[in-house]
Formats: structure tokens, C-alpha cells, sequence
């Protein structure tokens, strides 16, 4: 589809991307991928599951770790919100987000928590480190404490408005394209 758009008076066309990437999943498989992972931690919602998923699809990350009572799959309400991304994410569930942060830390990877607490530092004024494993919390409670301490280093997004929390699946996708727009500005590229 072209759109036509006015700009100082003069109109330029460009051009809407309307359809996904026509490479096969075998091709898109072989593609790098940034070596980052979004843990999980009992999120209640399969439908911020599936968005995240979603989310790691289009930054094309290495993986995602479910933990606890997160929905992973085969699950049908993950395809909702995931459109079509579940086979393009590899993904393992462990039954505790300990378990999760034990196997990332035992591959020689860091682990960050996104949350709001008093030593949380802000999400754009820290150096991501490469490869990173970043927990996300449950969508009421947060990242629960025990994870918390089992955490390198603590995130969180600025909050300016009454409440004090992001939806998860946006956090994760705020958080995501900050560490990515690092790395490419460091020439990271996967």
C-alpha cells in the first residue's frame, strides 16, 4: 500500500509494509539473533504472554524463558496476541523463575530484573550487557522479592503519571528496544 503525505508543502509517497517476512521458518531460523531473553515471572495474563512473544519476534531475540503459572506453549490464547510468532521463539518453561535465572547465569549470562524499587537504576542510563537475560514480573505484584535478589542488576522505566507500573508486554518492549538501540549504537548488530 502507498501513502501519500504532505511535508512543507510538497507531498512524498512511501510505501506501508502490509505483509510479513516471506522467509520460511527454516530461513528465519538461521538468522542471528540478539542475545537476549525475557524471563517470565508468573505472569497471569496468556494474553501478555503472547504479546511478549510478539515482542521477541520483532527484535528478533534468542529466547524466552516462562516460569511458574506463565502460559507457554501449546497454549490457545497465546496464539491470539503471539499472531502466528510462537514457532519463530525458542522457549523453555521451568517451573520457578530461580530455576530460570540459575540455567541463563550457569550459561555465563547476566540476569537484570525490570522493576520498580529503591535501587532500581533508569532503563536508558545504564550499558546493557551482551548477552542479558532480563525478568519481567507478574502483572499485580511485580517481580516477586526472592527473584529480585537473585538479580545482577535492577531496571526501571520512569514513571510520571498516578500509577506506578507499565502493562508488562509494553515494559518488556520498552525495555527490549532500549537494549537493542544500545547495542546497534556500540555496531552489536546479532
Amino acid at each position: 500500500m502507498t501513502r501519500k503525505r504532505a511535508t512543507d508543502g510538497m507531498e512524498t509517497s512511501f510505501a506501508v509494509r502490509t505483509c510479513d517476512s516471506p522467509l520460511s521458518l527454516e530461513e528465519y531460523q538461521r538468522l542471528p539473533k540478539y542475545p537476549l531473553y525475557l524471563v517470565l515471572d508468573n505472569l497471569r495474563s496468556a494474553f501478555n504472554v503472547g504479546s511478549l512473544f510478539r515482542t521477541a519476534d520483532t527484535a528478533r531475540l534468542a529466547g524466552l524463558l516462562t516460569c511458574g503459572y506463565t502460559a507457554h506453549p501449546p497454549h490457545p490464547k497465546l496464539d491470539k496476541t503471539a499472531l502466528g510468532t510462537l514457532a519463530y521463539i525458542p522457549t523453555t518453561h521451568f517451573a520457578t523463575t530461580i530455576e530460570a535465572i540459575e540455567s541463563l547465569k550457569g550459561q555465563g549470562i547476566p540476569v537484570w530484573g525490570v522493576e520498580t524499587t529503591s535501587q532500581s537504576r533508569n532503563h536508558t542510563e545504564v550499558q546493557y550487557p551482551r548477552p542479558l537475560g532480563l525478568v519481567l514480573g507478574n502483572e499485580a505484584l511485580g517481580v516477586e522479592r526472592e527473584v529480585l535478589e537473585g538479580c545482577d542488576e535492577l531496571v526501571q522505566i520512569p514513571m510520571y503519571g498516578f500509577k506506578n507500573s507499565l502493562n508488562v508486554a509494553a515494559a518488556g518492549a520498552v525495555v527490549v528496544f532500549e537494549v537493542l538501540r544500545q547495542w546497534e549504537a556500540q555496531g552489536e548488530a546479532p
